[in-house]
């Protein structure tokens, strides 16, 4: 009995759709308002199903579908199976790879089917992400392994569709889970029920592979007029006479490469070479991310000892170790850097920088990150000084790298997972990088097959070929290449190496009207993307012609003078010029004459600029520091005139065009569609499943906590964002006050630190001023919805901005205003008084209202006019946390309308210069005001056991009992607690 097997792909697709449609119909039959019901609106809101709540939910339709589902797990397989008998002659690895990765994809289908999100929803969640993300190599993969034109044609148009159509389904679930629009869920379902259309038609394709190999399944002995490709015989003589009179598949591939033309006949060899080069491409991709990892390491690095020192340390110098590409004007090391040995042998060096996470001591990370920037700086010189043949490939790759160390961090709370400040336990991967980054280092010495040169391989492959046979031109003005260079790497680290980074700039607070930082960053990745993607795309004369040098300056003018969405659209656009504009500036670079000295100026502005940046923050104990204070827009305009230096004017010779081929161009889109993926399928998993609830939501308590937290750098120079989780959650902060926390800038690493809180344990989150607005940073965590906020630079004639938030937050149905705000230095005594004086004016006009003032405020308490204490509890009409606490300097909690029940202060361990102070209020009855403010109605103080038990804090955190994790109460080696006064109404 002979069937064709492209029957068996009709009954898959059959099947398939059966199964769905089958669920959808007797769902909307049975159960259509439970199905269309979701967390945050039901009928005739949400009126389309998802594809969870059909196939999962209820009885029967999800065991119907069940059912059809096992029925169809037959034909699957077996195509699985068929097709790679079809790709193996052509594609022996490529098939072997598609067969796994097809396996894998029908299991993770089955899991997310048959687990469904009632069953277990994180499961469901990863069982469904892995099938979206196996889809990725599978449908490529099958589009390269695809032979007719027709077919494949057809599979592009399938696998495009389905992914471009998962970018709209994000935004309608982000709608959905964040926005909590009502019928967002339904525009959601219509994208979700798309993809499952798609995805069953792309796999339906298959019939038609098997249609043209005339591929059959024959069950007995095949006849000598039959020529199926596949026999099934039922015995050793039948199989014998039958490879008589027919040949076996080794056979007929050994005939046909003996009659096919040589390079025909080395198909299969060609499919090897094809597989080794995309794997030495995505090994030299994560070379790329590697350089880029040890780069961006450096400053942070450094900066830990310009914290605690407040003033030049001399760490600065490290800076410097990054001009080490001047040693390559010696022709002796110019020539063995770029061998292949060579190479080797300085990828091998840099990865001390990985290592460097090993040492407990800051300084040791950082002479270990400064050699290996060394080393890293002249392996980057010789990669972008490649020959023009090459050209195009190295810039793509130098793109990737910076992406993929951008994805790395959003989806590690925005720390890169192998910076040497990170370890396991403060959420550092750095065995796996390291491993990873040998495997890359072995591949590149041993490769046989390099993806740089395969660009130049073959004429007639060639997409972008150099305009006819003129020679390369040579550039030597190397000052003016190198400065453009220079600040190129700057720009793109200070805006690029974090998504969020451009979001920051752009934020003005609530009610939310632009992208949120935490949310969105996904967006910058898309703008990376799609630049790198036209540098693949477009002939390289359009992209450094000086209408694309203007674009990106108008882009970067808006970015810096609007706000919000608007403000962050210039961002984008800047983005993707940046990221589009490498022809240009590495062009150029790569074109001059001298190496040597072209990198060693480029490296030097950007340590230059390195510092510019740092100054615009105005520093008072930075000599030369007031130069460059609110200077920011001075900054980007010198980076902005100094990129343009590297573009085409009129009377500059022609630039070398760059040259990619098709394999190339491949493996870029590739990369950039998984990266791109990958970071939305990290956005939807870092989404909070639901919204902030207070820690107590039963009793109108709250708890309110100011920590100045050092910029996330702890006492031995690691990230500390994990241990202040810990903390906080601990000490159970509905509303917490964070004090020097504007990470968003090269120095600190391009960082949030709220990521992991946020993540984690859940808060909405205020960032206050931004980067631009050259602040320390202050930011807002609430478990309460914030109704509205306002960011202010307080008066600083003197001395650096001093940052505050003034939000107004949904505590149990009550308006609370509350206050975060970051003080001047003891040095400016005008700034704080202005700066006391204005702080207190905010919450004067907030009365009767209650307030919350958390802040750092340099002053004695009872300090006298023109000290801030009197200024601010007098003029601000609010009471003191505790006024017989004379022990205190920086760092105060005052309150109005609210009854404090209780004070406590922290000791900080080892995470940051300040301790943690904390508060707890309780609110009167929604309506009425505090009965009693008399001084001797609010100091009735209390044994911890005259109270509720809701009011008590941690106990692990008594001295007598150790405390825990080097934290304890201190100064009173207690919290203190007070009676709420008779009388008030609750």
């Amino acid at each position: 009995m002979t069937v064709p097997a492209a029957r068996l792909a009709v009954w898959h697709t059959y099947l398939s759709f059966a199964a769905f449609f089958s669920a959808l119909f007797i769902g909307s039959a049975l159960h259509y308002k439970k199905i269309v019901k979701n967390g945050v609106a039901g009928y005739p809101e949400e009126w389309f199903p998802s594809v969870s709540a059909t196939i999962g939910d209820w009885y029967p339709e999800r065991n119907i579908f069940q059912i059809l589902i096992a029925l169809n797990s037959g034909p699957r397989f077996a195509s699985l199976v068929f097709q790679y008998y079809l790709q193996r002659v052509h594609s022996p690895t490529l098939s072997k790879f598609l067969l796994v990765t097809g396996i894998l994809r029908t299991l993770s289908c089955g899991g997310w089917v048959y687990i469904t999100s009632t069953d277990d929803h994180d499961w469901h969640d990863i069982l469904m992400i892995s099938y979206i993300v196996l889809n990725l190599p599978w449908m490529y993969g099958n589009i390269s392994a695809t032979r007719d034109v027709s077919i494949r044609r057809r599979r592009r148009i399938f696998a495009n569709t389905f992914f471009i159509s998962i970018v709209p389904m994000i935004y309608f679930f982000i709608q959905h889970k964040v926005h909590r629009v009502p019928g967002a869920y339904t525009h959601y379902s219509f994208f979700e029920w798309g993809l499952i259309i798609l995805d069953i038609l792309y796999d339906s394709v298959t019939r038609y592979d098997f249609e043209a190999a005339n591929l059959n399944i024959t069950i007995g002995t095949p006849g000598v007029a039959e020529l199926q490709p596949i026999g099934v015989v039922s015995s050793p003589d039948a199989k014998a006479k039958s490879s008589e009179i027919m040949p076996t598949v080794d056979e007929k591939s050994t005939l046909k490469q003996a009659d096919a033309p040589p390079d025909e006949a080395t198909s299969s060899q060609r499919s090897v070479r094809s597989f080794g080069s995309a794997f030495a491409f995505t090994c030299d991709l994560y070379l790329s991310y590697i350089k880029w990892s040890i780069w961006t390491s450096l400053t942070p690095t450094l900066f830990y000892f310009s914290v605690w020192e407040l003033g030049i340390t001399g760490s600065e110098l490290s800076l410097l170790s990054t001009l080490s590409p001047i040693v390559l004007g010696i022709a002796v090391v110019r020539d063995i850097a770029s061998s292949r040995p060579g190479r080797t042998v300085l990828h091998a060096l840099s990865l001390s920088g990985l290592f460097a996470y090993l040492s407990k001591s800051p300084l040791q990370r950082l002479l270990i990150v400064a050699f290996a920037n060394s080393v890293s700086c002249i392996g980057w010189t010789v990669d972008l000084s490649t020959t023009p043949a090459s050209m195009g490939y190295q810039f793509l790759v130098f793109g990737l790298g910076l992406l993929l160390s951008s994805l790395s961090k959003h989806a590690n709370h925005s720390n890169n997972p192998v910076w040497p400040i990170v370890h396991e336990a403060s959420g550092g991967y750095n065995k796996t990088g390291i491993a990873l980054a040998v495997l890359a280092i072995y591949n590149y010495y041993s490769r046989i097959s390099d993806p740089s040169k395969d660009a130049s391989a073959r004429s007639d492959d060639t997409e972008k070929t150099p305009a006819k046979s003129t020679p390369v031109p040579t550039r030597t003005n190397w000052l003016a290449d190198g400065f453009a260079l220079g600040s190129y790497l700057f720009t793109l680290h200070c805006f690029l190496s974090d998504g969020s980074t451009l979001i920051a700039w752009s934020w003005t607070g609530y009610p939310i009207q632009g992208p949120l930082p935490h949310l969105h960053g996904s967006l910058t990745h898309v703008a990376q993307a799609v630049g790198l993607v036209l540098t693949a795309a477009l002939p390289s004369d359009w992209l450094v012609h000086p209408a694309w040098f203007l674009y990106g300056a108008a882009s970067a003018t808006v970015m810096y003078l609007y706000k919000d969405w608007p403000g962050y659209l210039g961002g984008w656009h800047f983005a993707l010029f940046l990221t589009a504009a490498a022809p240009a500036v590495l062009g150029a670079a790569a074109a001059n004459r001298h190496v040597a000295k072209t990198f060693f100026v480029a490296f030097l502005a950007a340590a230059l600029f390195d510092v510019a940046n740092t100054f615009t923050v105005a520093y008072a104990f930075v000599p030369g520091g007031g130069l460059f204070r609110e200077r920011t827009n001075c900054v980007l305009g010198a980076q902005m005139l100094l990129i343009g230096l590297a573009f085409r004017w009129p009377a500059e010779p022609p630039r070398p065009a760059l040259t990619l081929t098709r394999r190339a161009r491949t493996y870029v889109n590739a990369a950039v569609a998984t990266l791109t993926i990958a970071s939305f399928l990290v956005t939807m998993y870092r989404w909070p499943a639901s919204p902030p609830v207070p820690y107590r939501p039963g009793p109108r308590i709250f708890r309110a906590g100011i920590w100045t937290v050092h910029f996330g750098i702890d006492n031995e120079g690691r990230d500390s964002q994990r241990r202040m989780r810990d903390l906080i959650k601990d000490m159970q902060l509905d509303v917490v006050g964070l004090l020097e926390t504007d990470l968003h800038r090269v120095v600190y690493g391009n960082r949030d630190v709220t990521r992991v809180m946020l993540e984690d344990i859940g808060y909405y989150v205020d960032l206050g001023p931004g980067p631009n607005q050259h602040t320390w940073g202050a930011v807002l965590l609430s478990k309460f919805p914030i109704l509205e906020s306002t960011h202010h630079l307080l008066p600083s004639p003197d001395g650096e901005l001093a940052p505050a938030i003034h939000a107004v937050l949904d505590v149990f149905g009550t308006r609370v205003h509350v206050v975060v705000a970051h003080n001047g230095q003891e040095e400016t005594p005008l700034d704080r008084e202005l700066q006391a004086a204005e702080l207190a004016r905010i919450m004067s006009e907030a009365y009767p209202e209650p307030v919350v003032f958390l802040g750092y405020v340099v002053t004695k308490p009872h300090a006298p006019r023109p000290a801030p204490y009197d200024i601010m509890v007098t003029d601000g009409r609010v009471h003191d946390i505790d006024k017989d606490d004379y022990d205190r300097w920086c760092e105060y909690i005052f309150y109005r309308g609210l009854y404090r029940t209780s004070y406590a202060r922290v000791s900080r361990s080892t995470i940051t210069d300040t301790e943690l102070q904390i508060a707890q209020f309780q609110l009167p009855k929604h309506g009425v005001g505090v009965t009693n403010d008399t001084v001797g109605a609010r100091y009735l103080r209390a044994w911890k056991e005259e109270m509720p038990e809701e009011h008590w804090f941690p106990p692990e955190y008594y001295p007598e009992v150790g405390g825990l994790r080097g934290h304890f109460y201190h100064v009173f080696n207690t919290p203190l607690y007070y009676k709420i006064p008779e009388g008030a109404v609750l």
